[in-house]
């Protein structure tokens, strides 16, 4: 069997060794999904009728403008059951019996990688569906509902080699819980609830630069079916930086916890 082969095996392994988890506990994944549907609940029938009309629309208009927030905090959210998992697998143990094994050492962390974001994108179909039910109406081809599950996607891959990193530096389940809520409130910062060009200038200027705001002007425009602009290319480059960075600090993480 040649390295990628036995890497891919490990890899599968650990992936479904995690599936398996989110089945038996589903309440974790569950809680991905129950943050940003409450938040959706509440703008639109709390705020919703007077921000639609500070918008030129109502309740509707704003429905629209919201949701796709909504969705981008509720794949952020889902970063935060990753940390929990890693942090737990490194400090009850499991990490000494994986090293007496013979399996690929990155493999530990594909599969939690892969199963956050299979368990992510699942979740936020309810999201979706309650939008729907509270009016969410979208102008979006197929095509544009592909592409805009590729870019929720490619955020969740990202946010989710940030959380392992995190739940890595964690010593406990506790802090690992609490280390990505910077992470899922984030978008609360960016245009998700409501435009930059309506805030603070001070604020307005982190808005307009922070990773968020062009991911959710670009999923806004691919559900609207509307012109993302530059906002799509910049969008996949935060993605890409990143998951990166992700990737290489939790590399380095888990590569000294190990050598101890």
């Amino acid at each position: 069997m040649s390295t990628l082969t036995h890497a891919v095996h490990d890899s599968t392994t650990m992936l479904r060794r995690n599936l398996k988890h989110a089945i038996r506990y589903p309440s974790v994944g569950l809680g991905s999904a129950l943050t940003p549907i409450l938040m959706l609940l509440l703008f639109v029938y709390a705020f919703g009728d007077s921000i639609g009309a500070g918008m030129g629309g109502g309740r509707g208009t704003y429905v629209n403008y919201l949701t796709p927030g909504i969705i981008i905090m509720g794949v952020a959210a889902g970063s935060m059951s990753t940390s929990i998992a890693v942090c737990s697998d490194m400090t009850e143990g499991i990490i000494n019996r994986f090293r007496t094994m013979d399996i690929t050492r990155s493999s530990f962390m594909t599969g939690h990688v892969i199963g956050s974001v299979i368990q992510t994108m699942v979740c936020m179909v309810p999201v979706v569906g309650v939008a729907l039910a509270v009016g969410f109406r979208s102008g979006a081809t197929p095509l544009e509902w592909l592409a805009a599950a590729g870019l929720l996607t490619a955020i969740a891959f990202a946010v989710t080699w940030l959380s392992v990193a995190l739940g890595l530096i964690s010593k406990t389940v506790e802090s690992a819980s609490n280390k990505p809520l910077l992470i899922q409130f984030l978008p609360f910062l960016g245009s998700a609830f409501v435009p930059a060009g309506s805030m603070s200038p001070g604020l307005r200027w982190f808005a307009e630069y922070q990773p968020f705001t062009p991911m959710t002007e670009t999923l806004r425009g691919l559900l609207s079916g509307s012109e993302i602009g530059d906002n799509g290319w910049i969008s996949l480059a935060w993605c890409a930086g990143i998951a990166g960075v992700g990737y290489v600090w939790s590399r380095s993480l888990f590569n000294g916890t190990t050598k101890r």
